[in-house]
C-alpha cells in the first residue's frame, strides 16, 4: 500500500479512507481523512470526504466544519456546498440550506 511507501502522501490517506468509506467503516476513513489533513492542511479533498464520513454518521456539525473548510480551499467546488446543504437541512436550519444549495446551483449543481 501507498502509505507504506511514502506515509507524507496525503492523497494515499485520502484514498484508502475512501476505501474504508466504501465499506461503511466511517472511523477509519475518518482517521485517514484526519492524517491527510494533518499532512496537507489544505487539501480540500479530504476535507470533504471527511465530511462526507461524518455525514454519514449523522454528526453534521463536524461534517459542516469540514465542508467549510472544503470550501475555503476550493471555493468554486458545488459539491461541498450542496452537502453543507444537506448537513444543515439535517438539523432544521432551512434558511443556511436553500443558501448552499442556490450557491451549489449556481456553481453547476444539476440537483
Amino acid at each position: 500500500m501507498a502509505t507504506g511507501l511514502d506515509p507524507k502522501l496525503a492523497k494515499a490517506y485520502t484514498n484508502r479512507g475512501n476505501a474504508y468509506d466504501g465499506k461503511r467503516e466511517y472511523d477509519k476513513a475518518i482517521a485517514d481523512y484526519t492524517e491527510a489533513v494533518r499532512l496537507d492542511p489544505k487539501f480540500a479533498v479530504a476535507y470533504y470526504n471527511r465530511g462526507n464520513a461524518y455525514e454519514d454518521k449523522a454528526e453534521y456539525d463536524k461534517a459542516i466544519a469540514d465542508y467549510t473548510e472544503a470550501i475555503r480551499f476550493n471555493p468554486n467546488d458545488f459539491r461541498p456546498y450542496y452537502n453543507r446543504g444537506v448537513a444543515y437541512r439535517q438539523k432544521g436550519e432551512n434558511a443556511r440550506a436553500k443558501a448552499d444549495f442556490a450557491e451549489a446551483k449556481r456553481l453547476g449543481c444539476k440537483e
